[in-house]
């Protein structure tokens, strides 16, 4: 068995300069089979990529703030049917808008409370800015971030939510909400609290809301194509080398292909690595398990037909048909989960095959197979969205799955 064919599509971008760089692992049966370190980390100091580069892994930090919310329910200190109320009394009395693309003085109440499992499962009502439209998209990015979570969280709930708790689903600040609950849950700054639950346990030494001094030269650049298909340099700026004040729980982790590793294992492994055990088998498989209705599946995600044979559990698609999801999203077996990064990062685990892939790039805007949308109509942008899913498909021929 050779792996050598998966490389192909990544280096032939990297050659054509519409890539500059990607660290590749394919994990089968409790080994390593395969690390590709493709191109550049910064491409401009001739940096090579490494096994260990630190990458913005944006969304993918969602399941693993999840994780740390998990642990906490296997302690009794929170409950999925918990309104979030109870921690952030600024969503008591929420209103929903009359039109999602309407004023947003046009309201009606909320004919219930949000509960914990509704942010897990980003059918609360929040928003992002990107994923609305109308007065409450431009509301949403007017929310003061750089204030703190406590002023952050109070604008937020000040706004109305886009339709009825638990209605449907709509990509959301909810991971972002779920971490201030966790911090005021456990009385401390919530990277403290990730690092305790999550992180430490598992040995993600590398992984955090900030690169250390000493570790900035591993991080890769963020680049964007320029309207010429050529590649921008640092568009994002250097990492933070400290703590902040107000991390961003649903997209603000920096990591390495090996720690996420690690977490995936874990969620493989019904919530246990290496003797460790950080979640109950039954969290774990609660994270993994599809929640949606069939209603809720009839919405689009991103304007997306996303629910073709897979569904959402706690911030984890999920393959529910491996024979409809294949043909749009790739070949992955029964029960395989997920959940990608904008900036390019992208992983999935597949239980019936134990096996494990990542694939990490820094490319503004998102180039994973979900944003295929993003680049239609452009050749060479076209060339580069085909680099992942054509990594999933080699490896998993080479494989002979």
């Amino acid at each position: 068995m050779s792996l050598d064919a998966n490389q192909a599509s990544i280096r032939e971008a990297c050659d054509a300069g519409l890539l500059a760089g990607a660290v590749t692992m394919v994990w089968q049966h409790g080994k390593v089979l395969q690390v590709n370190e493709i191109g550049y980390r910064d491409v401009e100091a001739g940096l090579p990529m490494r096994r260990d580069t630190l990458f913005r892994i944006a969304s993918m930090s969602k399941p693993v703030t999840v994780a740390a919310a998990m642990s906490l329910v296997d302690e009794g200190k929170l409950a999925l049917r918990d309104p979030i109320a109870r921690w952030a009394p600024e969503f008591a009395r929420m209103r929903v808008l009359d039109d999602p693309d309407g004023p947003l003085q046009r309201t009606h109440p909320a004919q219930r409370a949000i509960l914990v499992e509704d942010l897990l499962t980003h059918t609360s009502g929040l928003a992002y800015g990107f994923s609305v439209s109308g007065p409450i998209s431009r509301a949403y990015l007017r929310l003061p971030y750089g204030q703190g979570p406590d002023a952050w969280l109070a604008a937020l709930a000040a706004l109305p939510l886009v339709h009825q708790p638990g209605e449907r689903l709509t990509y959301s600040h909810a991971i972002d909400v779920l971490g201030v609950l966790l911090s005021r849950i456990e009385g401390k700054p919530f990277h403290q609290v990730l690092d305790e639950r999550v992180l430490g346990p598992l040995g993600m030494n590398d992984t955090g809301f900030f690169v250390p001094a000493g570790n900035r030269h591993r991080a890769a650049t963020m680049y964007r194509l320029d309207e010429n298909d050529r590649l921008q340099h640092a568009v994002m700026g250097p990492p933070r080398t400290t703590p902040p004040a107000f991390p961003n729980a649903g997209g603000g982790l920096w990591s390495t292909a090996d720690d996420y590793l690690r977490f995936a294992r874990m969620l493989l492994g019904d919530g246990m690595l290496d003797g460790v055990r950080v979640l109950s088998a039954e969290s774990a498989r609660a994270m993994r398990t599809d929640r949606l209705t069939p209603e809720q599946k009839r919405h689009p995600f991103l304007g997306a037909p996303f629910w073709i044979g897979r569904g959402f559990g706690l911030n984890l698609s999920v393959v529910t048909d491996p024979a409809r999801s294949a043909p749009l999203f790739g070949p992955g077996g029964l029960g395989t989960f997920s959940w990608p990064g904008a900036y390019g990062t992208w992983w999935q685990a597949d239980p019936e095959a134990d096996l494990i892939l990542l694939y990490l790039i820094q490319n503004l805007p998102a180039l994973t197979a979900d944003a295929a949308a993003a680049v239609a109509g452009n050749t060479s942008r076209a060339t580069l969205q085909a680099v992942q899913p054509t990594f999933v498909r080699r490896t998993y021929r080479a494989l002979g799955l």
